[in-house]
């Protein structure tokens, strides 16, 4: 699916962080994309979130292929564990991105939850046989 978008000048920038669950969520389920590019409505919010290798744009439906919002600038090597949280910058391109900011890290990750959940990993299953080392 190819969907052009278009991004006005950036009106805000700041740095964020965000937890370990939901980007590591978002980078399986884009990474499982054939084409490498993650699609994901946000129901509740009427977004669109489009997560590509380097950054997750966020379409809101009253702007259609505006950008509303970006993250970019994913710092995962900054962390030492995976279970701690990711820095990035926040992009606001238009005057609803501050607003939506305060529901849309809670809203994008029930997104992302209920996405994986509909999303079966097919192929078929292979046992590896591995040989057994023997002590003399």
């Amino acid at each position: 699916m190819d969907i052009t978008v278009y991004r006005a000048q950036a009106i805000a920038r700041e740095s964020r962080n965000l937890p370990a669950a939901t980007y590591n969520l978002a980078r399986t389920l884009q990474a499982r994309s054939t084409s490498g590019v993650a699609f994901v409505p946000i129901r509740p919010m009427q977004v669109l979130a489009i997560l590509d290798a380097t950054e997750f744009v966020f379409l809101d439906s009253r702007y259609q292929s505006r950008v509303m919002l970006a993250w970019q600038g994913f710092q995962p090597k900054t962390r030492s564990a995976l279970d701690e949280p990711v820095p990035f910058e926040c992009v606001s391109f238009e005057a609803t991105a501050q607003e939506a900011m305060l529901r849309l890290a809670r809203e994008f990750h029930r997104a992302l939850e209920q996405l994986a959940a509909k999303q079966h990993i097919d192929g078929p299953a292979k046992v590896l046989k591995l040989p057994a080392k023997r002590s003399t």
